[in-house]
């Protein structure tokens, strides 16, 4: 009798430990998330995803004031200070039951979960005494140079950086239209970067202790060709320097007071935009109403700093796009000289940056 009333408990008792197991797995599963950080998880994935989004603003708004300076608007610049992402992961479990009976049970078990993707980040305008430092002060001659002797083509940096060369002038550009090049800038452009390909001459920035005095020294290769040797020649009689010096001193300056000195002055970036501004392509339409001052014709060769289109559709193959006015503006991501000379001038802003530390905003965020 005891065995038969045995039984039936036992095969009761089953689906208790069954449905015990489930639960015991369900709670797993959910706290299990909670016992793992997220965070490394987000680290490679952010990084590129940040930083794309920054690149990418970042050469649109420099093609917008570009394109602004074409119209006499004033540029605006806004940085992005500080990035904080903030993520958090909340998971939560609840059980509950209700026995009446051996046959008559009840069991409630109910689970939820939260993700929040919650970034901080910081804008900051360029204005003040900052704007006029970085966008109003000329570049540094050695900063110049310097991008020369780490490989950056000679004839691009120079034709974008440079006013003049010991006397020797570039394009200038005003409201009422451009002065085109002095012939033989173009021509010491051409031999510097024919002489840069050759390999044959390397070149060296080498600045004082002091900050007072920079020198450009050069070394010549002992296999040297002849057409070299006479594109050398050439240059340093355009330039008035010294045939056989090695050592020149480098100046800011519109002409050099000897041989053995390279004078040139430098264009400040707001100075190399508003030259890149006159290479725009702006309707017609707003250059006949004056909305648009006067700008470069198209040209090819070395006299053409960079290209930058217009039209009146989104362009299909850019390489960098904006809209302004209504109408679309682009760098053609198959031109490589145009390219070039914008990457360029996205590299201006960091050969200007004078090192001096910045009181960062200071960002609180919550224990999650």
């Amino acid at each position: 009798m005891d065995e038969s009333v045995g039984a039936p408990r036992e095969r009761r008792g089953r689906p208790r430990c069954r449905r015990g197991v489930l639960l015991v797995s369900l709670l797993g599963a959910l706290l299990s998330p909670a016992c793992t950080s997220i965070g490394p998880g987000t680290v490679a994935r952010d990084r590129y995803d940040y930083s794309d989004s920054i690149s990418e603003s970042w050469k649109r708004q420099t093609l917008l004031n570009i394109v602004k300076l074409r119209y006499l608007d004033p540029p605006i610049f806004v940085d992005v200070g500080q990035i904080v992402a903030g993520y958090s992961l909340e998971t939560a479990v609840s059980l509950g039951g209700e026995v009446a009976s051996p046959r008559d049970n009840r069991l409630a078990l109910g689970a939820s979960g939260r993700f929040t993707d919650r970034p901080t980040i910081t804008y900051t305008p360029l204005t003040g005494n900052k704007f006029v430092k970085a966008l109003m002060t000329p570049l540094p001659p050695t900063a110049v140079f310097f991008m020369i002797q780490s490989g950056w083509p000679a004839d691009g940096v120079l034709m974008a950086a440079l006013v003049s060369l010991n006397g020797l002038a570039n394009q200038e550009t005003s409201m009422t239209g451009a002065m085109p090049p002095d012939p033989r800038f173009l021509r010491a452009l051409e031999l510097l970067r024919s002489i840069q390909r050759s390999g044959a001459v390397s070149m060296r920035v080498q600045q004082q202790a002091d900050a007072q005095q920079t020198n450009l020294l050069t070394f010549r290769s002992a296999d040297i060709s002849a057409d070299t040797l006479a594109e050398i020649r050439e240059l340093r009689a355009l330039l008035r320097l010294d045939p056989d010096a090695t050592e020149f001193q480098l100046v800011f300056g519109g002409a050099s007071t000897g041989p053995h000195e390279i004078a040139v002055i430098t264009r400040s970036i707001l100075h190399v935009m508003m030259t890149m501004a006159a290479t725009v392509d702006v309707p017609a339409e707003d250059l006949a109403s004056s909305r648009a001052t006067p700008g470069l014709p198209p040209v090819d060769g070395d006299q053409q700093l960079l290209r930058i289109h217009g039209s009146d559709d989104e362009p299909t193959d850019a390489s960098v796009a904006v809209q302004y006015r209504g109408h679309w503006f682009w760098i053609d991501d198959r031109d490589l000289r145009s390219k070039r000379a914008f990457a360029f001038m996205l590299m201006l802003f960091t050969l200007t940056d004078t090192g001096e530390p910045e009181a960062l905003p200071l960002v609180t965020i919550p224990a999650q």
